[in-house]
């Protein structure tokens, strides 16, 4: 029961919430949501607007796995993203 309640865990849908910060430019936040989230230019730039004027945004929804990895790559970016 327990690795059943595991498994329905990973498979839930999440999201990788990314939030506004003072050092990156439109352009570095832009360029990341193409590279790692498979976002168009005018997708990232979209976003980007909401994650300036809103504090955060919902770039990137899948299973926990999957999203993992993205994450990572946007931390080592210096993008503040969690999975929520």
């Amino acid at each position: 029961e327990l690795e059943e309640n595991l498994k329905e865990k990973l498979s839930d849908k999440k999201a990788i919430i990314l939030y506004n910060d003072d050092v990156n430019t439109f352009e570095h936040v832009i360029t990341c949501l193409v590279l790692y989230c498979d976002h168009t230019p005018i997708q990232a730039e979209q976003c980007a607007n909401i994650v300036h004027n809103n504090g955060k945004c919902s770039v990137k929804t899948g299973d926990l796995l999957d999203l993992i990895p993205i994450k990572s790559q946007l931390l080592m970016h210096k993008l503040n993203a969690e999975i929520e």
